[in-house]
């Protein structure tokens, strides 16, 4: 009996070794073919901007060089050549010089989603967190929609700014975590609505693929409504997760009315709890976040005095953020660092 249990355990791993190999070579298989799809669209862009700079076309027809070669290249080859696609083509050559071509972890569908960005600054963030964070195409279209970059570059400085476009969202320390706000549209509730704080944990627990890809890199689902025992009072945390990156617990409380003093004084008992009663060995001072629809600046920085670092209350909202604000506010930014860059060489002559 012994020797065709080993027997079928011999198979079994037969199986697993064929199975892993037919996937890792499909993958390769693919990549390939989208690298190859892409170094073709980057050429039939090349051709297409060279020949319009070579000034073989006259400008009054410019307009019309895409439509006319979308009909004739149509009836040769069939699809794949629309006017829209055959301009995005020609976007791709002029947003990605040789030296700086995109990523093979890009397909050519993520590659139409960036290429609708005009800001190469947000561009650029946003093609280093797919990578970094494979997101999918409808990901990526998301994190676009909720205006991700910058909600994330609000409140940073030029070179911080300069930084998270260059690089992606780093996650070094507690604050890295942070949104502003964090934007649960995913959720589909519309205003006015008879929420209880409850119903608001229930409902993100039920969308918990997008909350977390709201949270951010790094977030593991622990539970809902942990049970934080001290003497005879049992107290619960709304929602805990595990931080792979910064090695630590992530507790959030829901708030829906504005957070008062007593909620600040309780989500510190939760973090003292934590890192006396959960932490393990290697595990960081866990981190907590008060999620609210309003904010009090001032009680906050009162109630928070002198208190653990990295205990933070911020707001949420149920719908998309106003684009148009969050871009003032960030070229108000640029621009005040670049008049204060100014007046520093003014200064210096």
């Amino acid at each position: 009996m012994s020797s065709e249990l080993q027997s079928i355990s011999d198979y079994q791993n037969l199986i697993d070794r064929i199975s892993e190999t037919y996937d890792a070579g499909r993958h390769r298989a693919l990549q390939a073919v989208n690298s190859q799809l892409l170094e073709t669209y980057w050429q039939i862009g090349q051709g297409i901007v060279e020949f319009e700079q070579g000034g073989k076309v006259r400008a009054d027809y410019g307009s019309a060089l895409l439509h006319t070669l979308s009909r004739d290249l149509t009836q040769r080859h069939g699809k794949g050549f629309s006017r829209s696609n055959l301009t995005r083509i020609r976007q791709f050559y002029l947003a990605y010089p040789k030296s700086a071509t995109p990523s093979h972890f890009l397909s050519w569908s993520h590659l139409v989603e960036l290429l609708k960005i005009e800001d190469t600054l947000e561009r650029g963030f946003y093609e280093k967190e797919t990578i970094n964070q494979k997101w999918s195409v409808r990901e990526l279209q998301r994190q676009k929609k909720s205006s991700l970059f910058l909600r994330l570059a609000a409140g940073k400085d030029k070179s911080q700014i300069l930084r998270l476009a260059s690089q992606g969202q780093a996650v070094e320390k507690p604050s890295d975590l942070l949104r502003d706000p964090y934007v649960f549209e995913f959720l589909k509730i519309r205003e006015p609505h008879t929420l209880d704080e409850t119903d608001l944990e229930t409902q993100l627990c039920n969308h918990l693929q997008p909350f977390l890809l709201e949270l951010g890199k790094g977030f593991t689902f622990v539970g809902r409504q942990y049970r934080v025992p001290v003497n005879n009072t049992h107290y619960r945390v709304d929602l805990v997760f595990y931080h792979r990156i910064l090695r630590c617990f992530v507790l959030i409380d829901l708030k829906l009315e504005e957070v008062q003093h007593h909620d600040i004084g309780q989500m510190n008992l939760y973090l003292g709890y934590f890192a006396t009663e959960e932490n393990g060995e290697g595990d960081n001072p866990p981190i907590g976040i008060i999620l609210t629809r309003n904010k009090d600046e001032l009680l906050v920085e009162y109630a928070t005095y002198q208190m653990n670092s990295q205990l933070f209350v911020q707001k949420y909202q149920l719908y998309l953020p106003d684009r148009e604000e969050l871009r003032r506010e960030l070229e108000l930014t640029l621009q005040a660092t670049a008049n204060l860059k100014s007046q520093e060489n003014d200064q210096e002559k």
